[in-house]
Formats: structure tokens, sequence, C-alpha cells
């Protein structure tokens, strides 16, 4: 493979995960008719932006902190502060974005809790605070043993790296599943692919493209962190 720097790729997955929110937040405004914050359709269009946000785009940055070249040097603590600070970020987002789809549901006498995407992403968003929780306790409390933090590490890079994929098939299933809702008269059903169809699949790839991009960077070993034991990691 070949060696690329880190920092131009950073910059160019920046820059998509502002395309993603950008394209949810056009989707939702252009053609869901814009925001509101009480019980009606406008308020159900926060769920698919604040979920887009909080638990790809913000997540997807909390994981890559530690591959960021300054993170190699000096204490790490201040990059674990970082990285809570952005998980927790991610899941007050994804709180909301629950809020918002739940409110709407009850207002509207609609079913909770019966679709696939539904499932999947209660699902991911449990797991996820049960991850920081378990991160948190491990990794940022001073009276949380070595042994146990060596123990906990390996476990908790492998479930961040599944939540992540969780989240990913969520937001892609709630894309599609929200598009089978809204499109089903005859001058715009999904299955003729109008511009709205078009525009929300692309975002679907996008998302979908951001969340390997995010996974393909965690696993490259040229850009992990030192060895917590080596000199230059030491706190």
């Amino acid at each position: 493979m070949l060696d690329l720097p880190f920092l131009p790729f950073c910059a160019f997955l920046g820059g998509l995960g502002f395309v993603c929110v950008a394209f949810v937040s056009a989707w939702c405004q252009h053609w869901r008719g814009g925001f509101a914050w009480d019980g009606s359709a406008q308020m159900f269009n926060w769920h698919p932006v604040l979920m887009v946000t909080g638990m790809v785009v913000l997540y997807g940055a909390a994981a890559l902190v530690y591959r960021l070249p300054p993170a190699w040097r000096g204490p790490k603590f201040p990059w674990k502060v970082l990285h809570g600070a952005l998980a927790l970020a991610a899941f007050v987002l994804a709180v909301l974005g629950l809020v918002a789809v739940f409110r709407f549901h009850n207002d509207h006498g609609t079913p909770n809790m019966y679709s696939l995407h539904s499932w999947l992403g209660l699902a991911t968003v449990l797991l996820f605070s049960c991850q920081w929780v378990a991160g948190f306790s491990a990794f940022l409390l001073p009276w949380a043993p070595t042994w146990l933090r060596a123990l906990y590490k390996p476990v908790h890079i492998f479930f961040g790296s599944i939540i992540l994929m969780l989240s990913v098939a969520s937001c892609v299933s709630g894309i599609n599943e929200k598009l089978f809702f809204s499109l089903k008269n005859g001058t715009m059903a999904y299955k003729l692919l109008p511009p709205e169809a078009v525009f929300a699949n692309t975002l679907g790839l996008l998302i979908l493209l951001f969340g390997v991009l995010v996974l393909g960077a965690l696993a490259r070993p040229s850009w992990k962190r030192p060895d917590a034991d080596s000199p230059d990691s030491c706190q």
C-alpha cells in the first residue's frame, strides 16, 4: 500500500464529513420541509441530521484523535480527554435525535421500535453508551489499575470499530426507510428515481465512504500511536 501522509487524508476526511452533514441538512430542508421542535414532521427532520452529525462524523473524529501526529508525543491524558469529549458530544446529539423521532411518533400515533432500522439504531446508541462509560471508567479515572486498562484496551478498540459500522448501517437503512415511506405517489414514486431519491441515495453512499475511510485509517499500522510503554508516550 502507498504510504499516504495522514494530515492530507485527515483534511479530506474532514471535508467529506462536512459534506455528509451538509447533504443531510439540505435534504431535510429542501425536500422534507425544514426544521422545528414542536412534534411535527419538521421535528422529525432533526433525527437524521443529529444522527449523521453525532454517530458518524463526530464519532469518526473521536476515533481518529490518537492518529494525529501531535498525539504521539508527550502526555496522553489531554488526548484522552479530547477523545472522550468528542464521543460525549456525539452521544448527546444521538440522544437528542432519539428524542426528536420518539416525540414525532408519539404525537402522530406512529408505533415505535417496529422496524429493523429502529432496532439497529437503538442497539447502536445503547452499545455506544456502555462503551463510553466503560472507557471513561478505565482510562480517565485515576484509580483504574494499569492491568485493567491493558486488558480492556483491545476490547475498547474492537467495539469502537463495531459501533461505527453499526452507526453507518443505521443511517443508510434509515435513509432508505424514509424514502420508502415518503415517495409513494405515482408522480414521484421511489422506483421512478426522482431527484430526492438520487440526492438521498448519494448521501447514503457518502456516509458509507466516510465510515470505510475511518475504519481504513484505524487499521493502518503506520498511523498508529507508538506503544504506550515507549519513552515518547509516557505520561
